[in-house]
């Protein structure tokens, strides 16, 4: 009974990993290193297309949503806390993301947040 538990266990925790990583897909950090864009131009390109963009957090909307300004107007960024690496997200920090554009049927466009860093 033990091992069916640890199996079981397990195989979750392989699954949470995998499913995670998966998150992290090569493919898209790769095209968005060369996809450094402002945020009107993020906000009408295609579905999981992976993006940099650099602005300023202006707005902690609810959870791990908050909103990025930049030059050109604002969007949605979706962070998952474990991204920030210790520190806290807050209002006035400037911010370089690595994302994936999430687009909706009824809801405007946001970017899940894949990587996060502070700027100067």
């Amino acid at each position: 009974m033990k091992k069916i538990v640890l199996t079981t266990i397990t195989s979750l925790v392989l699954f949470v990993s995998s499913t995670t990583f998966a998150r992290t897909d090569p493919a898209i950090l790769n095209q968005a290193a060369k996809n450094v864009v402002t945020v009107s131009k993020a906000k009408t390109l295609a579905d999981e297309t992976g993006v940099t963009l650099t602005g300023a957090i202006v707005k902690h909307i609810a959870d791990d949503h908050y909103e990025l300004k930049d030059k050109t107007g604002s969007i949605v960024i979706d962070v998952d806390d474990d991204l920030a690496n210790g520190w806290q997200l807050k209002v006035g920090d400037k911010v370089r993301i690595v994302g994936e554009v999430d687009t909706h049927r009824i809801k405007p466009t946001e970017i899940e947040v894949l990587q996060i860093e502070r700027v100067k």
